[in-house]
């Protein structure tokens, strides 16, 4: 698929006597085996996906809300796009599951509201709903519960097509804007992603706007119950779930009343607030349910068609779709930062001429996307706080990350010439310090968003209204700060190392938030106690050794399901191994010292033998939890940089008995 962002660039593949360049880490001439073969395949492919000015930028795709969503926005505004929606559409009918409905992720099980939406998009775009695939598909909603059943979110939208009452929505008034910081709502308690995506609709879910929708479809089919009559839309459970559907009933009977001046004020401080964000090109908070809020609230404010900012933030949604031949999809966001950063740690370990050469590139370009004295959200609870993070995107100015930026400077560090790079790590480190919680450890936007209790309100029926401290993110920062060493940092650091000792689960394992799942956590752990010079005998190292060949599979690889995010880790059993996660179990086990045991050369073996004539790797899986249980992603270059980096460091580790 062709994308309408920036393309990837044409830097042609080294000459194939570039195998017989010098591998730095060994001072040795490269041997012609199938593992030196390997590595210069996946090292050409990947330098020849690079692009001109340094970065690598690979596909990142959701689960069909968001290609379903697309379709919607398309119909709310009567801006259609005749030729996308169809290609769309084509790519909605090919991922119907054989439940009938439309999974999270490959292979999962069927979710109401990504189902919902699939079929509301298609019947949008002209779809009969006596077809065979709506047929199933209907006959699958209905059967677990109807449209009723649906998350807020969809619920949402589907208030705004006029397909349910507004009291099925729960009551989320403008005013919110004017709430002190010490209420027991306030937007600076909730995550960023949370904050972008709420601004915007608390204008819409004030206005009330119906869409234009020029069909005039609906979807009264999927409801057991006309959605007029139905009375059962807030179904949570718990005291404080109570207090709050309370207040709910409360808000909707003194909304009349609310004085006029009041509510403009309110609207006026919420569309100054999207404005200061609107993030150009890039989108509001360059994630895509808040670029299409932002869109249609500019459209029901009254912004002319040809508004300067109404057209910049429609064409931050165009270009996150990816267009191929016959269908396309349109992807959450995009994720340039990550994948350079973590292309170049790969490139690193190969230790050749061309590999360094590409990582420098790389580093030279993230050096000048370093956010420095830019305003950003964090800083509310960092008020002191001098900049110096990475967003995950091209720009996201307000939202830079933690570890996005501990990754890049981990590649800094590690670089031939990292002293160009030493003030761009000192300014990160010093953010990264900053940004420690309380309790240890490091969230991936923000300090002590811990209020847990708003994930049992009833908007927040995702649970992922929050960016607590985590064990993935605390490993990448661990890891860089244990590298560097700085004294000052060394307080910050024994926080962090006693907070990952105290978060690994009982099996010996770590959970990952953001990379599915306990193989992705216990990877980046082990590495970050690696370079804290935990030794290998540790005992938490142990038992992650011990958890990670016990997963290990009979064809010598490793594989995990999003389906482990409502596991227990006891619970999770083996699933199919595929390239990405065999590589984080091998990292892992590398950094615990186990590079010359049977699992690592049976794991190096499963690599080499599922490699691609291209020199990449594929598999369909989705890598990683946008927010577990909730919304899942995949990488597509997950599959190019992490098998490279784990054949490489095998290499490294096993020709000079390196074994720690």
């Amino acid at each position: 698929m062709s994308r309408i962002q920036p393309k990837p660039g044409t830097h042609p593949a080294p000459a194939s006597d570039a195998r017989d360049g010098i591998v730095s880490h060994t001072l040795r001439r490269v041997t012609d085996s199938p593992l030196d073969r390997a590595i210069v395949d996946a090292r050409d492919a990947l330098v020849a996906r690079q692009d001109a000015a340094g970065y690598w930028l690979f596909e990142l795709e959701a689960d069909c809300t968001i290609p379903a969503e697309y379709v919607m926005m398309m119909h709310f505004l009567d801006e259609i796009d005749a030729a996308l929606e169809a290609k769309f559409c084509r790519y909605l009918r090919s991922a119907q599951a054989e439940h009938g409905g439309w999974p999270l992720y490959h292979g999962g099980e069927f979710n109401i509201s990504c189902s919902v939406k699939a079929y509301y998009a298609l019947k949008l775009a002209g779809d009969s709903p006596d077809a065979p695939h709506m047929l199933r598909a209907r006959a699958a909603i209905l059967q677990r519960g109807g449209a009723a059943a649906v998350n807020v979110f969809t619920r949402i939208a589907l208030a705004l097509f006029g397909q349910l009452p507004w009291r099925g929505v729960p009551y989320i008034p403008v005013e919110i804007m004017l709430l002190p910081r010490w209420f027991p709502f306030h937007l600076d308690k909730v995550a960023y992603w949370s904050r972008t995506v709420m601004v915007p609709l608390f204008i819409l879910c004030t206005r009330k706007p119906v869409a234009k929708n020029p069909r005039n479809v609906h979807i009264r089919e999927l409801f057991t119950v006309p959605p007029e009559q139905e009375r059962d839309y807030f179904r949570r459970s718990g005291f404080v779930a109570k207090v709050f559907l309370a207040a709910d009933r409360l808000g909707r009977m003194i909304d009349p009343f609310i004085p006029a001046a009041m509510r403009e004020r309110a609207t006026l401080m919420a569309e100054n607030w999207m404005l200061e964000r609107l993030n150009g090109e890039d989108g509001l908070g360059a994630i895509f349910p808040a670029m299409v809020n932002a869109l249609e609230v500019m459209v029901i404010l009254g912004y002319p068609e040809d508004d300067p900012r109404r057209v910049t933030a429609k064409r931050a949604l165009q270009k996150l779709t990816v267009v191929g031949p016959s269908s396309a999809y349109c992807q959450p966001c995009v994720s340039p930062i990550w994948d350079t950063a973590l292309a170049s740690l790969a490139m690193q370990e190969a230790g050749d001429s061309t590999s360094a050469d590409a990582s420098i590139r790389a580093l030279d370009w993230l050096q000048k996307h370093q956010l420095l004295d830019h305003p950003g959200d964090w800083q509310v609870n960092r008020p002191g706080l001098a900049g110096g993070g990475w967003a995950f995107q091209f720009a996201n100015g307000y939202y830079p990350d933690l570890d996005d930026t501990a990754v890049v400077v981990w590649a800094m560090h590690q670089a031939r010439d990292s002293a160009r790079y030493a003030e761009s790590m000192r300014r990160a480190l010093d953010w990264l310090v900053g940004m420690q919680s309380k309790n240890g450890g490091f969230a991936a936007f923000d300090a002590d968003n811990t209020s847990y209790y708003l994930n049992k309100i009833p908007f927040a029926d995702h649970g992922a209204l929050l960016d607590p401290p985590t064990s993935d993110v605390t490993a990448r920062v661990v890891t860089v700060l244990a590298r560097i060493g700085r004294p000052e940092d060394k307080e910050a650091l024994d926080r962090a190392i006693a907070y990952l000792r105290k978060e690994q689960e009982s099996d010996g394992s770590w959970f990952g938030r953001w990379g599915t799942n306990y193989i992705y956590g216990t990877w980046s752990v082990l590495t970050a106690l690696a370079q804290a010079h935990v030794g290998a005998n540790d005992p938490a190292m142990r038992r992650a050794v011990q958890w990670l060949e016990l997963k290990q599979n009979a064809d010598g690889g490793w594989g995990e399901s999003n389906d482990t995010y409502r596991l227990s880790p006891g619970d999770a059993g083996h699933f199919p191994s595929n390239a990405f996660q065999t590589a984080w179990a091998l990292l892992g086990l590398f950094a615990a010292g186990e590079a010359q045991s049977d699992a690592a050369r049976r794991g190096a073996e499963f690599l080499m033998r599922t490699q691609q004539a291209d020199g990449l790797w594929s598999d369909p899986s989705f890598t990683a939890p946008g927010f577990p249980r909730v919304f899942y992603l995949k990488y597509h270059g997950y599959c190019a940089y992490f098998p490279f980096w784990a054949l490489a460091a095998y290499r490294t580790l096993t020709r000079r008995g390196l074994a720690h």
